[in-house]
């Protein structure tokens, strides 16, 4: 299985995705955005900055032009509707082309169901958002011996979701890896965990009818990677980038990682 999964691997582009989460102002956004896309110029590497909402704006202009592209970091489930304070697909029009759906916090601070993360997926899909769909597992389901019927369970039911809504699986998906326990814990998962992870990942997907397809899925890493840390992730043939959090908010480390990722997109293009 590994051999198969290497060998479809230079096929599948190398993602590095930033989640600027709750910070930044539209202030300064755009001037960060703007020195990141200076200092990460790697071939081969795909860069996309996640902003929040307020700021999305700013950093799209700072990086017209640049090569590096704008995700949003949630989408409603719904097009339009009474949901103060809530951001809908075509709201983020001209303003994002990528969309994180399912991030373990929006799961747990908001309570977010793989169902409904199902719907958020099928607007993604509506209104031309390349989704970044998250799944990961507690601690506790990890200590239990649980944690691929966990992560296979989420992928499942969000797949169900989104057939039962008339939609399909998207072309363009990519799936983020969180282990949960691995964010701001200071715990660390092992490159061995997340390629065991993405391998999993792919045979549900391949389950569901996605078939040869399921090899050609980016899978990224998204446990508090860092500079430092990135090159174990990078080093498995079955993780094809990160999805990076507090990291991304420094211009050298975001370097440091893009650095690397460039290094694994050379390797799978000879």
């Amino acid at each position: 299985m590994a051999g198969e999964h290497s060998a479809a691997a230079g096929a599948r582009p190398v993602i590095i995705a930033g989640n600027w989460k709750m910070n930044t102002t539209p202030g300064d956004a755009g001037r960060l955005a703007a020195e990141i896309a200076a200092a990460t110029g790697a071939a081969g590497v795909t860069r996309v900055i996640c902003p929040p909402y307020v700021c999305l704006e700013a950093v799209a202009r700072a990086l017209a032009g640049s090569g590096v592209q704008v995700g949003a970091q949630n989408v409603h489930a719904e097009v339009f509707g009474a949901y103060t304070g809530e951001v809908s697909a075509p709201m983020l029009g001209g303003l994002a082309t990528w969309c994180i759906v399912g991030h373990s916090e929006r799961r747990r601070d908001q309570g977010e169901t793989d169902e409904l993360v199902g719907r958020k997926l099928l607007r993604c899909i509506e209104y031309g958002l390349r989704p970044i769909l998250c799944v990961g597992e507690q601690l506790a389901e990890r200590e239990a011996g649980r944690a691929e019927a966990t992560v296979g369970g989420q992928l499942e039911a969000t797949l169900a979701e989104l057939d039962r809504a008339g939609g399909t699986l998207p072309a363009n998906l990519v799936i983020a890896y969180e282990p949960v326990w691995a964010i701001g814990t200071g715990r660390t998962a092992r490159g061995s965990d997340a390629a065991a992870m993405a391998q999993a990942i792919r045979a549900v997907l391949a389950d569901a009818g996605v078939a040869d397809g399921a090899a050609q899925v980016p899978v990224l890493y998204g446990g508090s990677v860092t500079s430092g840390s990135i090159d174990e992730f990078l080093a498995e043939p079955d993780i094809d980038g990160a999805l990076v959090g507090g990291a991304s908010l420094k211009v050298d480390e975001m370097a440091g990682i893009v650095a690397r990722a460039g290094l694994t997109a050379a390797g799978r293009a000879t």
